[in-house]
């Protein structure tokens, strides 16, 4: 973030041009053609030109203006720790659902930061609400054509949406998705069911409404509300029923069929998490439109089905080897076929471990969000094998530390066991065959 002192440069790029031109890591960004930069949005349309200012204070306080000609487009090699460099726009709502608010106490406080960024729903696909934009940044959307957009609906009911989310000001959700589609920007946007509360009639409204704004908006995901055991003094909200679900998945192709016929594209999608707890058939590959909700939990199912399907296999292994796969109740009956599959290698022993989420609350089921310290508690009274399998997804994007802070080197140290780390049925086969990074 720029303090005041500038925006903090964390790596310069081997062979780049700011590393021919003696710039380093620790050394400071202060403008580009006498403009800051207020995020890599500014940083990559400031440095796109063939001819660049930079203005750069070294660790020593020295400054230098570097003039610099170079290709349309060359990137010049600084790297910075955050993405964005005017401080994080936070969330202004109190939505009834709100998952940090059903954070336990004690974790780093990272966590508890609601973040509600246009800039990083543009970068990194984080959803929004559009509460806290104000007409300077729904103007730069328009500009610098920050399209798509991903899009915490959950309704569009105006009383019901404010309501949903404690904020008078969310209910003009029509009006700015008219604008931004209107401008030409397109959006992915989703809905937190909650039972009883924005679902059938309300969710009925909401779809036909979404469905206008169409091709700007390019899909809905529908995902079942998540709830732990920290929500002592918060509204009371129920999960869905497998009868609940099953109700939703109907309703929901329904208006895949009709989509589907009218658009061309299936347009809503389900979360994972309901075929799972109704035992629905995953739809067909075609069905999930080129995947545009994969961050969401939407068709990551169907994509590990397709690749265990082409899955190839050696034979045997040289030396004999246990290794223990660990997952969450969600994805149980996956990981479960790819053990018997592995379990075709000779001198492989697979075995699977269906951790329980004591952390959040056992009504908390998918893997990514199981700790180090439920891993901890699930395997004290047993022992993994000589290698423990977890999922990417239980760690911190780009790091090797679960939700609670415990890292996988201090979690193998405790189990007495090699861990890695994959992000897909592949990689178990890739690390069998030729080894690789264990904790």
């Amino acid at each position: 973030m720029d303090n005041g002192k500038g925006i903090p440069i964390s790596c310069v790029r081997k062979d780049s041009i700011a590393a021919d031109l003696g710039i380093a890591a620790g050394d400071f960004l202060l403008a580009i053609d006498d403009k800051v930069p207020r995020d890599l949005i500014d940083y990559q349309y400031l440095v796109a030109g063939e001819a660049v200012n930079l203005h750069i204070r070294k660790k020593n306080g020295a400054e230098y203006i570097f003039e610099i000609e170079k290709d349309y487009d060359e990137d010049l090699g600084l790297e910075f720790d955050t993405r964005v460099f005017s401080g994080l726009m936070q969330c202004r709502n109190h939505c009834l659902f709100c998952f940090v608010d059903q954070m336990p106490r004690g974790l780093r406080p990272s966590l508890y930061i609601k973040d509600d960024d246009y800039r990083l729903s543009f970068l990194d696909g984080s959803f929004i609400t559009l509460t806290n934009l104000g007409p300077a940044d729904v103007a730069r959307v328009i500009q610098q054509r920050l399209s798509p957009l991903y899009i915490s609906v959950h309704t569009t009911d105006p009383h019901l949406r404010a309501r949903l989310m404690g904020n008078r000001g969310a209910g003009a959700i029509k009006e700015q998705l008219e604008q931004l589609a209107a401008a030409g920007i397109e959006f992915h946007a989703q809905v937190v069911l909650v039972p009883g509360i924005n679902d059938g009639f309300y969710l009925e409204e909401t779809i036909g409404d979404l469905v206008k704004y169409w091709p700007s908006a390019r899909s809905l995901a529908l995902v079942p509300v998540g709830l732990t055991r920290h929500r002592k003094g918060l509204y009371p909200l129920q999960g869905y029923t497998e009868k609940q679900a099953r109700r939703v998945v109907r309703w929901a192709q329904g208006w895949q069929k009709k989509l589907r016929k009218e658009l061309g594209i299936t347009f809503v999608h389900l979360a994972d998490e309901f075929y799972v707890l109704t035992g629905e058939p995953l739809p067909e590959r075609e069905h999930y439109d080129d995947f545009p909700q994969i961050e969401n939990g939407v068709g990551l199912l169907r994509l590990f089905y397709d690749e265990l399907s082409h899955l190839f296999l050696p034979g045997y292994l040289k030396e004999p080897l246990t290794i223990t796969l660990a997952t969450g109740v969600s994805a149980a009956g996956a990981i479960k076929e790819l053990a018997a599959r592995l379990r075709q290698i000779k001198n492989l022993t697979v075995q699977v471990e269906v951790v329980t989420n004591h952390f959040f609350g056992a009504s908390v089921t998918v893997a990514g969000l199981l700790t180090g310290s439920d891993l901890l508690h699930h395997f004290q009274d047993k022992k993994p094998g000589q290698i423990l399998f977890l999922p990417e997804a239980m760690l911190r994007r780009g790091s090797d530390v679960f939700l609670d802070g415990m890292s996988t080197g201090e979690l193998g140290r405790k189990l007495g066991v090699d861990i890695a780390v994959v992000s897909c049925p592949t990689d178990v086969v890739k690390f069998l065959e030729e080894g690789g990074e264990v904790a």
